[in-house]
This record gives C-alpha cells, sequence and structure tokens, in this order.
C-alpha cells in the first residue's frame, strides 16, 4: 500500500486515482472536524480543505504527516468561514468567539445520552481555538508537537492552551448542565465520553447512503 506522501505527489502530479484514495484515506478525519463546527456546510468546507492541499503542495514536508498537514488547512478553512459569517462590524477572534455565537451547534444525532449531549453542546461555547485543541487532542490523538504544527504555535503553549481549554469547558459545562453528577461525570471521564462522540460521529448519518 502507498504511503501517503507517495500518493500526495502523485495526486499533484496529476494522477487522479492517487488523488481519489488519498481522500478516502483521510476523508472521514475532515468530516470529524467540521461536522461539530459548521454542520451545515461540511461538503463543502471538505472540498475546500482537500482542494487547498493541492494548492498549498509546496509547503507539505515529509518530517510532517500528511494528516496533519490536512487538518492544519482544515483549521484555515474553518477561520476563514467563520470571519465570512461574523456580523457586519464584528471581528471574529479565535481565541474569544465560540462557534455557538455565529449560529453552529453540534448534530443532535450525536448526542446518545446526556453526557454526550453535555459535552457537545459545552464545546461549541468556548472559543473556537480552545475546541480545536481538546478536539484534536481528544478525538485525533494528535502529539503537542502535531497540535502546534496544526494550531501554529509552540509545544510548550499547547499544553496550556489544553489546561485552559479544560478550565473553560468545565465552567461552560456548569451553565448548560443542571446535573452536578452529569457534569462530574464528564470532566472525570472526558476521555472516554469524547470517545463515545467521535464513535458516534464515524456512523452513518440518517439519510446517507450505505
Amino acid at each position: 500500500m502507498s504511503d501517503d506522501a507517495e500518493l500526495f505527489e502523485r495526486w499533484v502530479a496529476g494522477e487522479s486515482a492517487a488523488g481519489n484514495a488519498l481522500i478516502r484515506r483521510h476523508f472521514q478525519t475532515v468530516h470529524r472536524f467540521f461536522r461539530t463546527k459548521a454542520s451545515h456546510e461540511v461538503e463543502d468546507l471538505i472540498q475546500r480543505t482537500f482542494l487547498a492541499a493541492v494548492e498549498a503542495r509546496d509547503r507539505f514536508r515529509r518530517a510532517s504527516s500528511f494528516r496533519t498537514f490536512l487538518l492544519g488547512l482544515a483549521r484555515i478553512e474553518l477561520l476563514n468561514h467563520y470571519r465570512r459569517r461574523a456580523r457586519p462590524g464584528s471581528q471574529f477572534d479565535e481565541l474569544v468567539t465560540a462557534a455557538h455565537a455565529l449560529g453552529s451547534s453540534p448534530s443532535v444525532q450525536l448526542g446518545r445520552n446526556e453526557e454526550q449531549r453535555l459535552l457537545l453542546e459545552a464545546l461549541c461555547r468556548i472559543p473556537v481555538e480552545f475546541q480545536l485543541v481538546l478536539e484534536l487532542s481528544y478525538w485525533e490523538r494528535l502529539s503537542s508537537r502535531e497540535l502546534g504544527e496544526v494550531l501554529e504555535i509552540p509545544a510548550p503553549t499547547v499544553r496550556s492552551r489544553l489546561r485552559r481549554a479544560r478550565e473553560l469547558l468545565e465552567a461552560e459545562l456548569s451553565k448548560v448542565s443542571a446535573s452536578d453528577d452529569a457534569r462530574h461525570s464528564v470532566m472525570t471521564n472526558l476521555d472516554a465520553w469524547a470517545s463515545a462522540v467521535r464513535k458516534a460521529m464515524d456512523e452513518p448519518e440518517p439519510g446517507s447512503e450505505p
């Protein structure tokens, strides 16, 4: 089986079959990335991200994984999407503005129980960049180095941002949950609840083709 770097080289050289194989390999990752933050524009943003990968081919370094490269481009597409959606006269700031403030919310089908619904709701209410660092860490299992590449920050900043993101998440959970038990369960078992949400996202959406 060809590795990602080889497939990418063949794709940018004009081999569409290599591009199709690479897209199939990474489609679910990019779909997960957008599904909780721009549910109504997912398909368009996925297309924009893979197109951006070809256009940014000179920026891809073999020292980094193609997945990390792709997620970095997905982040750029998402932030540009939010800037386009910002109200006239307002300024979008990924360290301040939450997806919820821009009208984005997680699909109701993803929340199979109270804890999952609380986690998804709280995530979309913290600033976008903090939502990203949590989701990429817990769902995609990116290392500090990989997170730094995607978010364009140094590894020490990644660690402090993760701490701050968890603090913000806990604060939002207090606002959206009337149950202390559910809130405590989410924070003390965050890894398990995040894994459950990821599993739900990887299942076919209602009405989709099998």
